[in-house]
């Protein structure tokens, strides 16, 4: 709970993303979530999208006192696409700027936390134009074919993450998500922070694929922030239940207590005029309440040690 009491003046918000509907075909299997897609640069939805969401942090930072500097953003946006510099912050950089802030303030604030997994587009550029404490491990999780063409394109301009700090990468095609980020090092065992922002979610069961995957993974008390796509709740939601709600019982079904943050708060905050951009996603940061596979099974294990102990003791004793 003290985790999240610097959030508590925030609740509800969004970026882009309805479009995205219908166009990938999702396969779920316990404990994973995929993405099966067979389509060319030009009509892929997922690369439109990162695009686009590109575009407006490149837009951000030509702003005369923009929320956040991208300076590795231009090379992955088309040279003949105008920059435009709205009087009115877009609902996408708000939400950006949020999620930076949020990250850099926990990790700064907790010697503890070394583990950061970004669930992303596969362009996002946080990776690089962050200044992460020294000695953090990141776990980028997005679209295999938009991430390796974009991380060349950064490489080629010589964008380095944070002295000291590693970049690992994880397929959102893998069969098995958990699997493959134990493998790279994340160790369940210690707190970790996750931000979700551009991962392409189309169905609510490919969500809940994601909070079941980070709610086995994550140690209690862990921290989840990110955006949730409005068209989610839409079929779920009730004429008498709000999406605060619907948001309340879904992640609570997952071990996580939720807080939605209103995008308007959210602008107030930062003293920003919201542009007219209809809000497509919600906002949220969650607290883990359960214990992480990782943790239970350190637990079983010492449960037995302390019970053979004991029966040695016991032994000896007679």
């Amino acid at each position: 709970m003290e985790a999240l009491q610097c959030f508590r003046h925030f609740s509800h918000v969004p970026t882009f993303a309805a479009f995205l509907h219908n166009q990938y075909n999702l396969k779920k299997s316990k404990n994973r979530f995929r993405v099966a897609a067979n389509l060319s640069s030009d009509d892929d939805p997922f690369l439109q999208a990162a695009l686009h969401s590109a575009t407006l942090r490149l837009q951000e930072t030509h702003r005369p006192d923009p929320l956040f500097h991208d300076p590795y953003v231009a090379c992955l946006v088309p040279a003949n696409i105008p920059v435009y510099t709205e009087q009115h912050v877009h609902p996408y950089c708000l939400a950006t700027k949020f999620i930076d802030d949020s990250l850099l303030q926990n990790l700064r604030n907790n010697d503890e936390l070394k583990q950061v997994v970004l669930l992303t587009d596969g362009a996002d550029t946080r990776v690089y134009r962050l200044t992460w404490p020294s000695s953090t491990l990141i776990f980028d999780i997005s679209p295999d074919r938009i991430y390796c063409d974009v991380s060349q394109k950064l490489k080629d301009i010589g964008a380095q993450i944070s002295r000291s700090c590693l970049l690992f990468h994880v397929s959102l095609e893998s069969f098995n998500i958990q699997e493959v980020l134990r493998k790279k090092g994340f160790n369940g065992n210690r707190p970790s922070i996750w931000a979700l922002q551009g991962l392409p979610l189309m169905t609510l069961t490919s969500f809940e694929d994601i909070l079941s995957v980070v709610s086995s993974l994550a140690m209690k008390g862990s921290l989840v922030m990110g955006e949730v796509p409005v068209c989610l709740a839409e079929t779920e939601v009730e004429l008498k239940t709000s999406r605060e709600e619907w948001m309340h019982k879904l992640f609570m079904r997952h071990g996580f207590q939720v807080h939605v943050i209103d995008y308007k708060d959210v602008a107030r905050s930062l003293c920003r005029g919201l542009s007219d951009e209809t809000s497509s996603t919600m906002l949220f940061v969650a607290e883990h309440m359960r214990f992480s596979d990782d943790q239970m099974e350190m637990w079983r294990s010492e449960f037995h040690r302390t019970e053979e102990e004991a029966d040695e003791e016991g032994f000896e004793d007679l």
